[in-house]
C-alpha cells in the first residue's frame, strides 16, 4: 500500500518524500531520469537570505526554512551516512558605495528585529574579515550570519540514502497511488504553460564552476553579483549565470568565463586554481518567482510543488513540512502567494 506518490526526484521531490516518511507514510518516488538529474544536479549551493527589509510572507517562509535547514539536514545525514555538505558558516559581501553602506546599516537594525535573534547581519570592516575578504570600495563588508552552504548534489545523494534506509527507492515509473505531488520542475511548468496557452513558468538557465581550493570553514562570498562558496569537500562552486534566452540548456560557454573572471578578480587568491567542472542547468521559475505549491491547477485532487529557481535547496525544508501537513493531516499553512493561482 502506497500513502504518498511524489513524481520528481530533485531537492523538492525527495524533500517532501523524506517528510511524509518520517511521518510514518508509506512513500514511492517517481523520476524517470533518477534523483538530482536536473537543476537539482548543480553545484553552487548558496543558502543565502532575501535582504532583511520590506518583510513579506516569501521572506518569511524562506527565513524559517533557513532556519530549520540545519535540524533538517543533520536528520537526514544521521539516517543515511551521507553528508551533504551543510554548513552554517555566513556570508560577506563586500558594500560598493556610500547609499550602499547607509542601506547596509539601515539593514543592521531590521534584521534584528525580523530574523527574532537568530542570526545576525552586521556591517564591519574588511580589515576585521580578514584575508579571506574580497577587497571592498568602500573598505566595509556585510557579514550575516544565517547564509548556509551545501553541495546540491551531495544533498540529493543525502536524501536518497537516507530514503533508502527507509525501504524507499527512486524508481523509474509506477501508478500513481494514494496522495500525489507533482515536483517536476520545468517539465512539469511547460506543461502548464501548454494546457493554458501562456507563460506560467520558465525556465532560467544558469552555468557555475567547481574549483580545486581548499579554503576550509569559511564564509561563502557574495562580490560582483558571483557566488563564492568553499565546500566542506575542499572544492569551491562559483556561480552562477541567469540566462533567459540560450540555445543549449546543458553547455557552458563563454559567459560562465566571464563569471570565473569576476569571481577571482574580487577574489585573487583564486588565480591558477584548477577548474575541475563545469555545469550548466536550467532552473524552474514561477511567473510571481515564488514557488508553486497546493492543489495543482490541472490534476484534480493532486497537488504541486515547483518553481525553486534560485532558492529551492533554501526553502525546500520549510516547503517539504508544509506539503506533508497538507497531504497527510489536510492543514493547509502554504502563503496565499505560494499558490498557484498567483502565477495563472
Amino acid at each position: 500500500m502506497v500513502d504518498v506518490t511524489v513524481r520528481g526526484a530533485g531537492v523538492f521531490g525527495l524533500s517532501i518524500a523524506w517528510a511524509c516518511a518520517r511521518r510514518g507514510a508509506k512513500v514511492q518516488v517517481i523520476d524517470p531520469f533518477g534523483p538530482g538529474t536536473g537543476s537539482s544536479g548543480g553545484l553552487v549551493g548558496a543558502l543565502a537570505p532575501h535582504v532583511p527589509e520590506n518583510w513579506n510572507a516569501k521572506k518569511a517562509f524562506q527565513f524559517e526554512s533557513l532556519i530549520m535547514a540545519e535540524s533538517f539536514w543533520r536528520q537526514v545525514e544521521e539516517t543515511g551516512g551521507v553528508s551533504p555538505g551543510y554548513g552554517r558558516l555566513g556570508r560577506l559581501q563586500p558594500i560598493a558605495d556610500t547609499r550602499s553602506l547607509y542601506l547596509a546599516r539601515q539593514r543592521e537594525g531590521t534584521a534584528d528585529e525580523l530574523w527574532q535573534g537568530l542570526a545576525e547581519w552586521r556591517v564591519i570592516s574588511a580589515a576585521q574579515a580578514g584575508a579571506w575578504c574580497p577587497p571592498s570600495p568602500t573598505g566595509f563588508v556585510i557579514r550575516d550570519t544565517l547564509t548556509a552552504r551545501m553541495h546540491p548534489r551531495r544533498a540529493c545523494a543525502a536524501l536518497v540514502a537516507a530514503l533508502e534506509v527507509m525501504g524507499i527507492h527512486v524508481i523509474s515509473e509506477a501508478d500513481d497511488l494514494g496522495q500525489v505531488v507533482h515536483a517536476t520542475g520545468l517539465a512539469g511548468l511547460q506543461e502548464l504553460n501548454d494546457v493554458y496557452g501562456k507563460t506560467v513558468g520558465s525556465g532560467v538557465k544558469g552555468q557555475a564552476a567547481l574549483l580545486r581550493f581548499d579554503a576550509g570553514e569559511v564564509p561563502q562570498l557574495f562580490a560582483d553579483a558571483i557566488h563564492i562558496v568553499p565546500h566542506a569537500d575542499g572544492t569551491l562552486a562559483i556561480g552562477s549565470t541567469s540566462e533567459r534566452e540560450y540555445d543549449d540548456p546543458t553547455s557552458t560557454d563563454s559567459a560562465l568565463d566571464d563569471v570565473i573572471d569576476r569571481a577571482t578578480r574580487a577574489l585573487p587568491l583564486l588565480h591558477g586554481a584548477e577548474v575541475m567542472e563545469c555545469w550548466a542547468g536550467v532552473r524552474p521559475r514561477s511567473k510571481s518567482r515564488a514557488p508553486m505549491l497546493g492543489a495543482h491547477p490541472l490534476h484534480q485532487g493532486q497537488f504541486i510543488a515547483n518553481g525553486g529557481f534560485k532558492i529551492g535547496f533554501g526553502m525546500a525544508p520549510k516547503i517539504a513540512e508544509v506539503m506533508a501537513e497538507l497531504m497527510l493531516e489536510g492543514r493547509d499553512y502554504i502563503p496565499d502567494d505560494f499558490r498557484p493561482d498567483a502565477s495563472l
